[in-house]
């Protein structure tokens, strides 16, 4: 499988997908793989339909994850071994349409308050304050802020995508503050390490897991009950709150970093500003009409 597994990865960086999808891709062969005991040249289309029906039905994989299986499959088969077989033509997973959990302006002041370390309060005020990913978050680096124009340059965004967000002044004193606490020459959020002096030489990031557990313990502590909430969450807050302030949607889209405008408009449904302005709106011109008549 080793053979097979460079020449996938050679592929998926050639083809230019960002590293997570990279990882994301080579698991779900993996998991193909595993799953028949045998290495891929030998599977055959009717194996994987099988193997397909079997996710869907048996392990009732999401329709999201579903969808992974099926580009990252399809990719292998078609560009690494040149399979041009049929089933690829009809493969489909259908979109779940669950709305993103968000958080109001006094929940996320209320988790931010929670957070007691330092460097966690620092980064998870910086993804709320900029609506930033996760990963954006923790890549960050000391030339990408500047503090002239008060931006933010994201090099590193999902789909290999730059893009410059506004950089609040409150968030650039919190991140000052924090780069004085370590003087990383590089990295805004460097490791800490074991014993917590590791940040000046770090040369990666601080673990993604390490500020998820943050998130959760600050959610808990918070008593905030509302299920999915995570650090993405703060993003969606972030867009949330932009469009309930009257930030026009496509300078939140290009904030965001979404290429599609649809992407963006499910902020719409996770606020009731513009139907309670509707609402009045209409309310109003009905008692104009109603007036007219009398």
């Amino acid at each position: 499988m080793n053979d097979w597994y460079e020449r996938s990865m050679k592929a998926l960086a050639l083809n230019g997908l960002a590293e997570r999808s990279q990882q994301s891709y080579t698991r779900m062969v993996r998991m193909l793989v595993d799953f028949y005991g045998k290495t891929p040249d030998l599977i055959t289309e009717e194996e994987l339909q099988e193997y397909f029906l079997h996710r869907k039905t048996v392990t009732r994989w999401s329709g999201a994850y579903m969808r992974i299986c099926y580009c990252a499959v399809k990719f292998f088969f078609v560009n690494v071994l040149e399979r041009k077989w049929h089933t690829f033509d009809y493969l489909r997973a259908k979109r779940e349409q669950k709305l993103p959990a968000v958080l109001s302006l006094e929940e996320v002041r209320r988790v931010l308050t929670c957070i007691h370390i330092p460097h966690y309060h620092a980064f998870l005020s910086t993804v709320y304050s900029c609506g930033l990913r996760l990963e954006e978050a923790l890549s960050l680096e000391v030339s990408d802020i500047d503090g002239d124009r008060m931006m933010i340059h994201v090099h590193r965004g999902k789909g290999t995508k730059d893009r410059y967000v506004p950089l609040p002044h409150p968030t650039l004193a919190i991140l000052r503050k924090h780069w004085l606490s370590h003087r990383n020459p590089r990295l805004i959020f460097p490791a800490p390490g074991r014993d917590r002096q590791g940040a000046p030489k770090a040369v990666i990031p601080m673990p993604k897991g390490s500020v998820q557990e943050a998130m959760r313990n600050a959610k808990n502590a918070a008593r905030i009950h509302k299920r999915g909430v995570s650090v993405h969450t703060l993003r969606h807050s972030y867009a949330t709150h932009l469009l309930e302030a009257g930030v026009n949607l496509r300078v939140i889209q290009r904030y965001l970093g979404h290429s599609n405008i649809e992407t963006t408009l499910v902020y719409l449904h996770l606020t009731q500003k513009g139907h309670e302005d509707a609402a009045q709106i209409i309310n109003q011109l009905m008692e104009d009409i109603g007036h007219g008549n009398n």
